[in-house]
């Protein structure tokens, strides 16, 4: 091999040209990553010595190259580029041997699949040769190599070549003090190559990636736009990225992607990024999430308000309803489906009549509904109301008869009339009351015709409170079927009369039977003033009563007690035959004058 027989200059270029070598494999920049806290080689290691020893006085032998040897390299590491190396040589053969100790600074450029470094050593050279005792010398060791890595704990040192500089002195054997022997220097060329042990260091970072939504809101139509920053990756890599997102259409560009919102509904939507690096195997892909918010244009339903004119319809008549309709967002609205709770309506869109022929009177509701054009709608109603046609004059002669039928209240002895006396309780001006309903009450139905309805009295009968629930029932029902009896006995037809019992329901107060006393025509003020001395017995009085309405014409009996009938006191209370000038209001005969 030509490299084992260099000299000191073709060993100095060998090294010059490995580190140029070198140097050229890193235009690429260097991978940004974490490098081990320190690094050891451990290999083989030739060397060429490149120079001679004397063997006398004068002459000098040759050193050969030393192809058996081994090296180490220990490189505690600053940061990714520079570190301090420490390095142990040694190569050997039968009566000679070189060993190194060097220590100095090194260059590491470190790439993508290669580590190119290079290094400056200060050197403690040993040199034995037969027949001399080991020598120590100064030297340096210059060069450089490169490393494969393999792993991030190990490393292939293809090669390494380095110049090895040294300096000995053997002026105990070379006399001549003109002897290049005296003091010789040696330039070889040592060559290496093994394994690299990475030993501590950083962890790899971890890939990551940020993503960002610009704007976070938009109206439905507007675009979004994606930023994807990523991290931790190797910068000299080309990093894909593919998208996904809950809604609108994607349009990819690199680190950005376009969010298309056409036709979108409002709501929240989230984007995925993934980041990946297809050049390693390995932690080698990153994904990020972000949201946007998409906003619907405002969807107020229309306002509507419906009016009717006129508000008020006599049976047939008409009314037209108009309603007014708009859309607080400016979009168009339309008027349709009419209904109407009674009547019969006609026409279309903002205006419809209602015909009330054949209606029934009362209220009636007309009801529409107002869409825009994004099917909102609300509805929107008028009231008409529906009236019957005034009746027809009314008969004079009717009229005066009906004015005629002047109903008063039938009242009776306190507890009459009883269960074994059901035609008691009745005293004489309670029938010529009831006898003078029964006439007037014929009269009418016999000029009133044959009416629908037909007419009737209804008899309400009363007690006062002084009995239980129970005895006043049956009581109220004694005296109404009492009145009615009588009614039919004085030619009433019994169809014709209703009967209620209410008992001690409905009583007169006090203050009502007061102002009956104050209404009272029948009554003078020192009349009034007399009889509501005893208010108690004539309050009790007021409730003992049979009450007579005619349904239809609203005549309802007068609650007028008869204060001046001959019998009034029995009805209060006292007795029939106690003296007339006893009776709250009965006037004192006029005594005759003695002729």
């Amino acid at each position: 091999m030509s490299l084992c027989r260099v000299g000191r200059t073709q060993a100095f270029c060998l090294a010059s040209l490995v580190l140029a070598s070198a140097l050229g494999a890193t235009n690429v920049m260097a991978q940004d990553q974490n490098p081990p806290k320190v690094d050891v080689f451990v290999g083989y290691q030739w060397l060429n010595p490149g120079g001679s020893v004397p063997d006398s006085a004068t002459t000098g032998f040759k050193l050969p190259s030393l192809p058996k040897g081994f090296g180490a390299t220990g490189t505690y590491n600053f940061d990714k580029n520079w570190g301090l190396s420490a390095d142990f040589g040694e190569n050997f053969r039968s009566g000679l041997h070189e060993t190194t100790l060097a220590v100095g600074p090194r260059f590491m450029w470190r790439t993508e699949g290669m580590n190119v470094f290079a290094h400056g050593l200060v050197a403690l050279n040993l040199l034995g040769s037969d027949p001399y005792s080991t020598r120590k010398g100064i030297g340096a060791i210059v060069g450089g190599g490169f490393d494969l890595p393999i792993t991030k704990q190990f490393s292939w040192r293809v090669l390494e070549a380095d110049y090895v500089w040294a300096r000995h002195n053997f002026a105990d054997v070379a006399t001549d003090p003109s002897s290049s022997l005296r003091r010789p220097e040696y330039s070889g060329a040592r060559l290496r190559t093994g394994v690299v042990f990475n030993i501590g260091g950083a962890p790899d970072l971890i890939p990551a990636a940020a993503c960002t939504a610009k704007p976070s809101e938009v109206m439905v139509g507007e675009p979004v736009t994606i930023n994807v920053a990523p991290s931790n990756f190797n910068p000299k890599h080309t990093v894909a990225y593919t998208y996904s997102a809950t809604g609108g259409k994607v349009t990819p560009k690199d680190a950005a992607a376009t969010i298309d919102t056409v036709g979108m509904t409002g709501g929240s939507y989230t984007v995925t990024s993934h980041v990946s690096d297809a050049k390693l195997k390995k932690n080698n892909e990153a994904t990020c999430n972000t949201s946007f918010l998409v906003k619907e244009p405002p969807k107020n339903p229309p306002t509507m308000s419906c009016s009717a004119n006129p508000s008020i319809v006599q049976v047939p008549g008409t009314s037209t309803i108009t309603c007014t309709c708009t859309s607080p967002d400016g979009v168009s609205v339309s008027v349709a489906n009419w209904t109407s709770s009674t009547g019969k309506l006609s026409g279309s869109g903002n205006t419809a009549t209602l015909d009330t022929t054949g209606a029934s009177a009362g209220s009636a509701t007309v009801t529409a509904t107002c869409t825009d054009s994004r099917e909102l709608s609300t509805n929107s109603s008028a009231t008409v109301n529906v009236e019957n046609p005034p009746p027809p004059p009314p008969n004079p002669e009717i009229a005066v008869l009906e004015a005629r039928l002047a109903l008063h209240s039938v009242y009776f002895v306190t507890a009459q009339p009883t269960k074994a006396k059901p035609n008691a309780g009745l005293v004489p001006s309670q029938q010529e009351t009831l006898a003078t309903i029964a006439t007037d009450f014929q009269k009418y139905l016999a000029d009133k015709g044959n009416p629908n309805p037909a007419p009737h009295l209804i008899l309400e009968g009363h007690a006062d409170p002084r009995g239980s629930v129970a005895y006043n029932q049956a009581l109220s029902e004694r005296r109404v079927d009492r009145a009615k009896n009588f009614l039919v006995e004085h030619g009433v037809p019994a169809e014709d009369i209703e009967t209620k019992a209410l008992g001690k329901q409905h009583n007169l107060t006090d203050a009502e039977v007061r102002e009956a006393v104050e209404q009272n025509p029948e009554l003078t003020p020192q009349e009034r003033k007399r009889i509501m001395r005893n208010e108690r017995a004539i309050i009790l009085a007021s409730n003992r009563r049979v009450d007579i309405t005619l349904p239809g014409t609203g005549a309802t009996s007068v609650r007028h007690y008869p204060f001046n009938a001959a019998d009034a006191l029995t009805l209060i209370g006292g007795r029939e035959s106690a003296m007339k000038a006893k009776s709250p209001v009965a006037k004192k005969p006029m005594r005759k004058k003695k002729k």
